[in-house]
């Protein structure tokens, strides 16, 4: 990137990097849940969470077959958790109109994509100054600075990298590469090309300076900016889609989830598209105590994903929002079982 302010930049044309096929990984393809196990999950969860569950199984499915939004936004450990496979599975089956998370969400669904592994062991990497240093998340770098040219969302540009043969040309162009050497051995359990295969958005809610893609040569802030910017407006006209109710699960995404949510729900009341009576749900592992929520001196009212997704937007707007306490191994494959119960 380009700086012609006062002050000096870290030159990021020195870093070494490695082959991503060298890295110790802690998942592996082997970890990840088949939905055709999805029968046999005995998940132990609280007689009062199941309930929960199964509730919201049967409002999502609902919602569906009257052709009203669901969007499932998660952070990165759904995937690291080897639930992806399941998240694919019900895209297929057009259960959700759209998937949302942060950057870190996307890395690590490229990561299996590309190689069928991920969640780089940190310590080890850390002490030898090559945690984030893959040459390969230059691969998304690369796709970025192509979307924002062509005026992409981010998911979107994931989407086209892992699918799209011309696309990974013009990226392999960019990074100065040979035709042919950017190849992802198991494309078809990436979400965000099952995402765009099925062209269901998947938008990415991005930071700077928050992943490991920013540590590269070739990262470039206004092309993920500008795609994470559009993906952004993306979600927040599926939130305008909610006049007539639909469901929101938030899981395990304790900041990025909420505010956005947040900022989208109000961009659509205030265009007079209200997203009423919806169902929303907030899928981690902390205590949820609602008096806390209106208290400044409780650490509970910092709580963004509870205060915001569980409490202040569905009764702003006539809704009913559901906390999921427990480990998400357990409650969202759960979730997926009742929902395939419904769905046969």
């Amino acid at each position: 990137m380009e700086y012609k302010g006062r002050y000096t930049m870290f030159d990021p044309s020195q870093i070494n990097t490695y082959p991503v096929s060298t890295r110790n990984n802690k998942v592996k393809l082997l970890d990840l849940l088949e939905p055709a196990d999805l029968h046999n999950i005995e998940a132990e969860v609280p007689g009062k969470i199941e309930e929960r569950i199964d509730y919201l199984a049967k409002e999502i499915v609902s919602a569906r077959e009257n052709d009203k939004p669901v969007i499932f936004f998660t952070g990165a450990h759904l995937v690291k958790n080897g639930l992806s496979k399941l998240l694919g599975y019900f895209l297929k089956k057009d259960l959700f109109t759209m998937v949302s998370g942060n950057a870190a969400t996307s890395i690590h669904d490229f990561e299996l994509g590309l190689i069928g592994e991920t969640s780089e062991y940190v310590p080890q990497a850390l002490e030898k100054g090559q945690f984030g240093m893959a040459f390969e998340f230059n691969f998304i770098n690369a796709a970025l600075t192509l979307g924002n040219r062509y005026k992409l969302g981010y998911g979107e540009s994931i989407g086209r990298l892992i699918t799209d043969p011309s696309f990974r040309e013009e990226a392999e162009s960019i990074l100065g590469l040979e035709k042919g050497t950017i190849r992802f051995k198991y494309p078809e359990i990436s979400v965000q090309a099952i995402s765009y295969l099925e062209n269901i958005p998947f938008t990415v809610h991005a930071g700077i300076g928050a992943d490991v893609i920013d540590q590269h040569f070739y990262f470039d802030g206004e092309a993920k900016g500008g795609c994470s910017g559009r993906d952004f407006l993306v979600y927040t006209n599926e939130i305008a889609g909610f006049e007539n109710g639909g469901v929101l699960l938030n899981v395990g995404s304790a900041v990025t989830g909420p505010e956005v949510f947040l900022k989208a729900a109000s961009m659509a009341g205030n265009i007079g598209k209200v997203p009423k009576n919806i169902i929303t749900a907030d899928f981690d592992l902390r205590p949820f105590k609602p008096e806390h929520i209106t208290n400044e001196s409780a650490v509970g009212y910092y709580y963004r994903d509870q205060k915001s997704i569980v409490t202040r937007v569905p009764e702003a707007y006539g809704g009913k929002g559901f906390y999921i306490e427990g480990n998400q191994k357990q409650t969202i494959p759960l979730l997926f079982k009742k929902i395939n119960e419904l769905l046969k």
